[in-house]
């Protein structure tokens, strides 16, 4: 089981690097069981080796070395979300400009649908080093698919580890429209609810699909 995470692990590294959504900083999750995560170390997720992971009890009352202080983001959202697999934090820069200027992000395209009918914006921009501001990062999360934190990158879940890392890929190209609609001067209009719902529908096929086009 850990043998597998780990290689998805490592590729999802690669994959968020090559797509320009991770420098320095960034990191990934995904659930071993239901106590227990594994987890990315803190170093750029382009360079990662399998045997560079550490496992994490979600349960756990201080933090182990060797793993991202921000490890409180992944503790609090597993904790909270029995249903997510995997988590993914990366630094999208289109995602991070709309965030200084808007408190929600909205579908304005239908694959912007699969992170579900509004992204919110967590508004506090202290990293998320101690359990209280995971949790409340978590309640910002909900039941939803992605979260962008204002001033610090962004947050998307997903049952594994391919959806998670696809849809931090959305989560940018969205912001890329809304940035380019703004720059022509126009309002963006988002997808109408009956829109959203059939692009949703087709989530586990095009998220896998986004998923292999990143690993190519």
């Amino acid at each position: 089981m850990c043998g597998m995470l780990t290689t998805e692990l490592s590729t999802a590294g690669r994959a968020l690097h090559r797509a320009g959504l991770v420098t320095v900083f960034g990191h990934v999750s995904a659930r071993i069981d239901t106590d227990r995560l594994l987890l990315t170390p803190p170093r750029p997720l382009g360079e990662l080796t399998d045997d560079q992971f550490t496992e994490i009890d979600i349960n756990v009352g201080d933090l182990p070395t060797g793993i991202p202080r921000e490890a409180w983001i992944h503790i609090a959202i597993a904790k909270a979300r029995p249903d997510v697999g995997a988590i993914c934090r990366a630094q999208p820069p289109s995602t991070s400009a709309v965030a200084a200027v808007l408190p929600a992000i909205h579908p304005l395209h239908g694959q912007g649908a699969l992170l579900g009918p509004v992204v919110p914006v967590f508004q506090n921009a202290r990293l998320i080093r101690e359990p209280q501001l995971g949790k409340e990062l978590a309640a910002t999360l909900g039941d939803g698919f992605a979260c962008v934190l204002k001033g610090n990158g962004a947050v998307t879940v997903g049952r594994n580890v391919g959806e998670a890392v696809a849809r931090m890929w959305i989560l940018e190209e969205s912001c890329r429209i809304t940035l380019a609609a703004a720059a022509a001067g126009l309002m963006p209009v988002a997808l109408t609810e009956d829109e959203q719902n059939a692009w949703f529908a087709t989530g586990t096929e095009l998220l896998d699909r986004i998923w292999d086009y990143l690993n190519h």
